[in-house]
């Protein structure tokens, strides 16, 4: 059985663009999307800040099925269609058997639950909307690209927190690997820039109050981010078959647990996950030319994800380029690893390392090359994505070029 799997198509919206295309080209001209929050009431939250979506791009969607859908289904349909016409693949009656999606959720259904919830508690309703349970439940943004795409494989929402991208492409790379789909469209949504959410995170005293700055000594927490990011994985068979341009190949996967705390971090976990992945692509340590990095902006989450790199990766750490683009685009918890496949998949086709936007001073105990600031242009085989969520449940992928 022909285990390889590859990447054919990709797409994405966030608050640096409405596309793949505009999401890369903002990551390379180091631009920060961070700012004040436009579309969401706040009520008493002023001063929040977030990586807002400012506008989304025109679709064909009516408006009966837009009221099935909470944001975040939403997004992640515009980038998985996005996506499927990169690869230009079609699922019609001979294949839809054998197409199938995972959708990585962190926050699900935010919109409608503050909706229910003002309406009811507020404003007096005697019921919710009719359509609550479908726009809020974890399964709904993969039921809803299975709709859109007419999709009748391997369909199932997954979510692990900030983790939850990575995990659903690697349960996708596992159904094609297994031999239960040939073609699996895989990756995260997320759209948590609501009142409830924020005062929620508020409460956790992380958020940043000015921007986000990973691996900076004076950086200050994180900001949330809205958006999604999708990818068509193929076999490396199916995709040669049907004379598809093949943007990348997913080389390895590494799942691993701190077993340790719900929210401090610890090295140990972080570390297991980037030496499994390692093991499964079959890779070295210093074949790895480019890790995008977890990267939150927290005191505790960089220092402790610096320590397990270095681990892992010993004296090639120096001549490893490292970057955070959640420097530019939030934290998009569930498609925050979605998004920043894009930018591994990227950064190997275009030979560009994009940047840690933001940064300002040097951090001892952050003492990674991060690409501060500027895009740096080299030759890039082998890419590593960290995900690392609240749980202590870690995913870290590999791709590789082809």
């Amino acid at each position: 059985m022909d285990k390889r799997v590859v990447i054919t198509g990709i797409g994405g919206l966030c608050a640096l663009g409405s596309n793949a295309a505009s999401i890369w080209r903002g990551m390379c001209a180091g631009i920060s999307a961070i700012g004040p929050i436009s579309n969401a009431e706040l009520y008493e939250l002023d001063g929040i800040i977030g990586a807002e979506i400012k506008a989304l791009p025109e679709h064909d969607i009516c408006k009966k099925q837009l009221a099935s859908m909470d944001r975040f289904s939403l997004l992640a349909v515009l980038a998985a269609r996005e996506a499927v016409e990169q690869a230009g693949l079609s699922c019609d009656e001979w294949n839809a058997d054998r197409c199938g999606a995972t959708v990585g959720v962190g926050i699900c259904g935010s919109e409608a639950v503050e909706e229910n919830y003002r309406a009811l508690l507020m404003d007096g309703a005697k019921r919710t909307g009719i359509l609550t349970v479908p726009r809020v439940m974890p399964g709904a943004a993969a039921g809803q690209v299975s709709i859109h795409l007419g999709l009748r494989g391997p369909v199932f929402g997954v979510t692990a927190a900030c983790a939850s991208a990575n995990n659903a492409i690697a349960s996708a790379v596992d159904l094609i690997r297994l031999g239960r789909a040939d073609v699996m469209i895989a990756g995260g949504s997320d759209a948590p820039l609501v009142w409830g959410v924020l005062k929620s995170w508020e409460a956790l005293r992380v958020l940043a109050p000015d921007t986000c700055r990973p691996f900076s000594a004076d950086r200050k927490g994180v900001v949330l981010g809205e958006g999604a990011g999708m990818a068509v994985l193929e076999s490396y068979q199916h995709a040669k078959a049907r004379g598809a341009t093949i943007l990348a190949e997913i080389a390895g996967i590494g799942l691993s647990a701190d077993a340790f705390h719900i929210v401090a971090p610890i090295a140990e976990g972080p570390e297991a996950a980037m030496r499994q992945c390692l093991q499964d692509a079959g890779l070295n340590a210093d074949d790895v030319d480019y890790l995008n990095a977890h990267g939150t902006g927290t005191k505790a989450n960089d220092e402790v994800e610096t320590a397990a790199i270095k681990r892992v990766f010993g004296d090639h750490t120096r001549s490893m380029s490292v970057s955070s683009t959640k420097s530019m685009h939030g934290h998009c918890l569930g498609a925050a690893s979605a998004l920043e496949m894009i930018a591994c998949v990227m950064a190997i086709r275009d030979g560009i390392v994009p940047p840690t936007a933001n940064y300002n001073e040097h951090d001892p105990k952050c003492d990674l090359d991060v690409t501060p600031n500027v895009p740096r242009e080299r030759e890039i085989r082998v890419a590593l994505s960290n995900a690392f969520a609240m749980g202590g449940t870690n995913a870290v992928l590999a791709f590789r070029q082809v």
